[in-house]
């Protein structure tokens, strides 16, 4: 099968077609992600999903779905109700349906709705304006702190649990910085894509500071490929469970594994990092009886004996990009923040 984007494109709208003549309640579907951006290759070691949102007239059954085509491609659906998008220009300020509205490829619509919410969301340039990128890097940056208070709990054996919270403070750290100049970053191309972001917004030593969270600068790139084999180990289990994160599902496995393989043979081995363990730390929250070998990797990255220490290092990153984002709202003669 020869895949193109284009063919993906066509993939994407005969499902968005076929979808909306069987449910008369889907009034919308747009197509986002790498898919929707032609600046960027959607193709990560040759896997890649399609993002595609149904807008329902109503609240969904459910919120999200995986559709198998090929080992190497899958749709990825997801489901919003109308109401999510009645207020146009509130979707300014937020991080994550903001953007995904700003420029989408509309597939489908049954009435006037796309026309509506992007008129409200783009009026008069003001999506891109310094006030409104501001709230949105702090409303991420917020949502990190908060995340890290939690962390401040945490005694005697490092969880899952907990290792998943870090990386979901950092992620949200990470993206204060990256939304200032685009959309957020995703998961598999996290630390691929941040070093740019982070040297746009005046702040080049950043991309430095994250990997030395993640602990990558005692890693060599063989000990991730080493690692490989009881990462799919427990994606495989976890994804017979019912129970874990709608992400780490059979479809996936190769969008993952295959990208992390082309970043551990690339010219940024370490950018595999963030995948592998992200995905590998909600594996073994369902399967326990594989955590061994992840606990090991976790002691490597120095996340159990030193966890302790990472904590308040992301605390001084979290506190950097609160500078940051404080200088830029004085350049622009706008409100500064007081401690988040």
């Amino acid at each position: 099968m020869r895949v193109t984007r284009e063919s993906l494109i066509k993939i994407a709208r005969e499902t968005a077609q076929e979808r909306a003549y069987n449910d008369k309640g889907i009034i919308a579907a747009y197509l986002t992600g790498a898919l929707a951006d032609d600046q960027t290759d959607p193709l990560l070691g040759g896997a890649a999903d399609i993002d595609i949102i149904f807008v329902h007239a109503d609240e969904p059954r459910h919120r999200r779905e995986f559709i198998k085509l090929t080992p190497d491609f899958h749709i990825d659906i997801g489901h919003r109700a109308k109401a999510e998008f009645k207020r146009p220009r509130e979707l300014r300020l937020d991080p994550w349906l903001g953007w995904e509205m700003y420029d989408p490829m509309l597939l489908y619509e049954r009435e006037k709705f796309f026309e509506f919410v992007q008129a409200g969301l783009r009026a008069g340039s003001e999506f891109n304006a310094p006030a409104p990128a501001l709230h949105r890097s702090r409303e991420l940056l917020s949502h990190g702190r908060q995340i890290w208070r939690d962390l401040l709990e945490v005694s005697g054996s490092v969880t899952p649990t907990d290792v998943a919270k870090y990386m979901k403070s950092l992620y949200h750290a990470v993206n204060a910085v990256a939304e200032l100049s685009g959309p957020p970053l995703q998961e598999r191309r996290l630390i691929l894509e941040f070093a740019e972001r982070a040297e746009t917004a005046g702040r080049p030593g950043m991309d430095a500071a994250l990997a030395a969270l993640m602990g990558v600068p005692a890693l060599e790139p063989s000990t991730i490929q080493a690692w490989l084999p009881d990462w799919r180990l427990a994606f495989e289990a976890a994804a017979k469970n019912n129970r874990v994160d709608s992400r780490i599902h059979p479809a996936r496995m190769n969008y993952y594994e295959k990208a992390i393989l082309a970043m551990l043979a690339g010219d940024k081995p370490h950018a595999a990092l963030w995948s592998l363990l992200q995905t590998w730390t909600l594996a073994v929250s369902v399967v326990p009886e594989l955590e061994s070998p992840w606990r090991a990797a976790c002691g490597q990255l120095g996340l159990v004996a030193g966890m302790s220490e990472r904590v308040e290092a992301l605390d001084h990153f979290l506190d950097e990009v609160e500078a940051l984002l404080d200088d830029l709202a004085a350049q622009y003669g706008l409100e500064t923040s007081t401690s988040i």
